[in-house]
């Protein structure tokens, strides 16, 4: 049984096409990569998937309950978490802080929120900048501090939205060694990412998106090496 099943999933906004009859499936415990040319519809169908845009035609499934339409807030209920392209931080609160946010959710009393918290930040490798505020810490902190938070939530499946981008080979391989812990877990991450060097040695799948509608899915390796992919996306051979 598949955990995430996106059918025939379409989002219009008035004459424009974000998302046109995409379909795919993601299994628990599975790495899959959202690939495609930037305005391609990748961060739309996180939206529409995680609750934020209810989708114009087609459904969406978590564990075979359907989650379209539902509110962010359900959606994290149901299982689901995400991050976002711009970490977005409390930045005048701790790491710590940031993070309880994500646990009381699902954890009303304090002390047990910042044992969780505490618990993801040296998770995430940012255990010892617990009590530093989020604004002063570097890019690459604060995707993970996003990370560490969208965990807090105790998901089945995290949206993350270009983790990697802008970050410097030896963060890309910190971030990569997270997500595979992540794994580990039995957490499914689902990742749109224009880092190919980072996500691609490590996902189950790749899905390509361009101009909207899915033009490939399969292996890393097939998708590296489907002529389709490389005329659209990936560049002259």
């Amino acid at each position: 049984m598949s955990l995430l099943s996106v059918k025939n999933v379409s989002k219009h906004f008035g004459g424009i096409v974000a998302n046109q009859d995409v379909s795919f499936s993601l299994n628990a415990g599975e790495i899959v990569g959202l690939i495609g040319p930037n305005g391609a519809g990748k961060t739309t169908m996180f939206n529409c998937i995680a609750g934020y845009f209810p989708p114009s035609a087609g459904e969406i499934y978590l564990n075979d309950e359907k989650i379209s339409g539902l509110s962010p807030e359900q959606c994290a209920h149901a299982g689901i978490a995400r991050t976002f392209q711009v970490a977005r931080t409390f930045t005048s609160m701790s790491a710590q802080e940031n993070v309880m946010v994500g646990a009381f959710l699902k954890n009303k009393h304090v002390a047990t929120a910042r044992q969780v918290a505490n618990d993801l930040l040296e998770f995430v490798n940012l255990g010892k900048f617990k009590d530093k505020p989020a604004g002063s810490m570097t890019i690459s902190e604060q995707r993970r501090l996003a990370v560490a938070r969208a965990l807090a939530v105790s998901p089945k499946l995290l949206l993350m939205d270009e983790v990697m981008a802008g970050l410097n080979p030896t963060e890309v391989k910190e971030t990569v060694e997270v997500v595979l812990k992540i794994r580990q877990r039995g957490i499914s991450c689902l990742i749109v990412e224009h880092v190919l060097e980072g996500i691609m040695p490590i996902a189950n799948a790749i899905i390509v998106l361009d101009y909207g509608k899915k033009i490939a899915d399969g292996t890393p390796q097939a998708i590296s090496t489907n002529p389709q992919v490389i005329a659209a996306y990936l560049g002259v051979e």
